[in-house]
Formats: structure tokens, sequence, C-alpha cells
């Protein structure tokens, strides 16, 4: 086995489609073993299929990130199957079924549920994760956070606020995990298009945001997968505590 994460294991959350999807598959691409994490079983299982299916490794495990049970369930299956685990991403959330709308419109239930799968979750997960992280020795976790935060991006608030919070919750993690070797990492991108239909972004309003990129061109699943495997990976060991934004120089206010 060859490659930048030959014979590591790492947790890809959401990689039953769109950047999941290519995440795990790179993480296979470079050597290592990816487990595929998703709520949904059916596309969680082709993804796994996929991979095995070139001469990958993956396995697939169904995970719901906003339950302790279901965190725990997987990390139960890393530490038996694997022992150590060496990256894990944080990238399942709800974004692209969210309708958009006045803050003041957003039912309470949208937001807890939307909480609890990019807030909580990532904050569950890795929490459970944690022994076969330590196990490790020089583990390396990457959220995805988002330059939406950044922009103001209105129609949903609590998308905007639940990565914010991936940001701020990215710095403390990786003070407080420095001593076990964990390195705790975030990136940050624009908009990004994948297989995963965006009906909530106009022709007009795609057209505008790439013009307010330094790269006028739409950004796709390559764009993001190598920064995330450099950050999975050994080259970045002295990386911690960072938020990339990966977004063609988009233009902050």
């Amino acid at each position: 086995m060859s490659g930048a994460l030959a014979g590591r294991v790492v947790v890809v959350t959401g990689g039953g489609q769109g950047l999941g999807r290519a995440y795990a598959q790179r993480v296979a691409d470079d050597g290592g073993t990816a487990v595929v994490a998703d709520i949904n079983v059916e596309a969680g299982e082709k993804v796994a299929a996929e991979i095995t299916g070139t001469g990958g490794t993956a396995v697939f495990r169904r995970l719901d990130v906003g339950s302790p049970a279901s965190c725990a369930e997987l990390a139960g299956f890393v530490s038996s199957e694997f022992g150590a685990l060496y990256g894990l991403v944080n990238n399942a959330a709800i974004f692209s079924t969210i309708t958009m709308r006045p803050f003041w419109e957003i039912p309470i239930e949208e937001w807890d549920r939307l909480m609890a799968v990019n807030l909580r979750g990532p904050f569950l997960l890795t929490s459970a994760l944690l022994p076969a992280l330590r196990a490790a020795g020089d583990a390396s976790v990457v959220n995805v956070a988002s330059d939406a935060v950044w922009l103001g991006r209105s129609g949903y608030l609590h998308y905007v606020a639940s990565k914010g919070g991936i940001t701020g919750m990215t710095y403390s993690m990786a003070h407080e995990l420095g001593n076990d070797g964990i390195r705790v990492n975030a990136i940050s991108p624009g908009p990004t298009y994948t297989e995963v239909p965006r009906g909530t972004v106009s022709a007009a309003q795609r057209q505008a945001m790439q013009a307010a990129q330094a790269l006028h061109r739409d950004a796709g699943p390559e764009d993001m997968v190598g920064v995330v495997a450099f950050l999975l990976g050994t080259d970045s060991r002295f990386i911690t505590g960072q938020v990339l934004s990966v977004s063609g120089g988009m233009l902050h206010r």
C-alpha cells in the first residue's frame, strides 16, 4: 500500500454524497481506509462499494451524528475493528435541503435539528472517538466550516450560526487536544457545487458569487479534497488550530 495515508483509518461523516463522498474517495486514493459514515444507508453503501470496486479500502457504517448513541456505536466499531483512528473529517451537515427565509421565520424544530447535526454532531462524535484518536498518537481532525460566516449570508441564519460555532470549536479543540498529539483544523469552503442539487442558489446569485472571487470559476469537490488530504496527512504535522479558507479568494466584507 502506498500514498500519503497508507495504512491509516479515516472516518468521513456525510460520506454518502457530495463533498463527503469525494473526501472518502481521496482517503482511499491516498492509501487509507475510509470509514464512510452516513445516515443514508443506501447512499453510504454505494460509496463504499464504489471505492472497493476501484481497488480502494472502505467500509460503511450508519451514523446519525446528532445521536449520542449512534456516535457511541460508531466509536465502538472503530475501536474494536481498527484500534487506532488517524483521521476524522466532520463533514456531515444540513444545508442543501434548507428553505431560505428570514431568521424570525425559521421553525424552532428546524433550528434544533440543524444544530444537532451541524454543531452538536462534531462535538459528540469527536468526543466519542477520542480513545481511538489518542491511540493513533498523531491523529488529525478536520472540521468543515463555511465562508458563509464571513460573508454574513442571509436566508439561513441557523446554518451560518452553526458554522460559526464550528470555527470556534476548532480553535478550542486544538488547544485541548494538543497534548494528545491530535491536531484540529478546519476548512472554510466558499460556494462549492457537487452532484447534490442546490435549489437555493439562482443563476444570478451563482454569477454574483463567482464575480466576488479572485478566481472566476465555480468550485467543485476536486478543489476541496487536496486541502483535506493535506490536513489529514503528516505534511501538515505542525499545523493545528487553523481555519483555511478555500473559496477562490472570495471577498469578505
